[in-house]
């Protein structure tokens, strides 16, 4: 009896990428000519959320085009910002900008069911807190759901890893 095949469906975000973008938009920030005299800032705030700074909103919205298209450069999807307006805070605009990571009970049901519909049939899909595991006993069928999942236009980042 051979045992199954499995992988895992994440939603993690690589953090030395994500500080590397946001270093290279400190540096462009401080360089580009637009950005002079604007007050335009980017920094952590914790440790799952960036704070931009501004003093109109369309520079910080400009600020957030620049860390974005860094983000883009190393590779690192989009989908894990999760963006709030400008917000006046004194003489300043600020806007706070969360990194999502893993994957929610909600998520992880419509993936499953996703799965479950529309991938091969004897492929099994299990919840295991912010991560699913996807199990067959035939690689060929892993590699289906792999391709339906990357397919599907997803509000959330997916990487898949322990392929065994």
């Amino acid at each position: 009896m051979m045992a199954d095949s499995s992988f895992d469906v994440v939603s993690k975000i690589d953090r030395q990428e994500v500080d590397n973008a946001l270093n290279q938009t400190v540096k462009e920030i401080g360089h580009r000519f637009d950005f002079k005299g604007t007050g335009a800032s980017i920094s952590w705030s914790g440790q799952d959320a960036i704070e931009i700074k501004a003093n109109s909103e369309e520079r910080a919205k400009a600020v957030l085009d620049v860390f974005k298209e860094k983000l883009v450069k190393r590779n690192l999807s989009l989908k894990v910002l999760d963006a709030g307006e400008p917000r006046i805070s004194g003489k300043e605009y600020r806007m706070m900008v969360n990194l999502k990571e893993g994957i929610d009970q909600e998520n992880a049901k419509k993936l499953s069911k996703i799965i479950r519909d529309e991938g091969p049939k004897g492929v099994k899909a299990q919840i295991q807190g912010d991560e699913l595991r996807v199990s067959s006993k035939k690689k060929d069928d892993l590699q289906e759901v792999i391709a339906l999942l990357k397919g599907k236009d997803l509000d959330i980042a997916l990487q898949f890893v322990n392929y065994r």
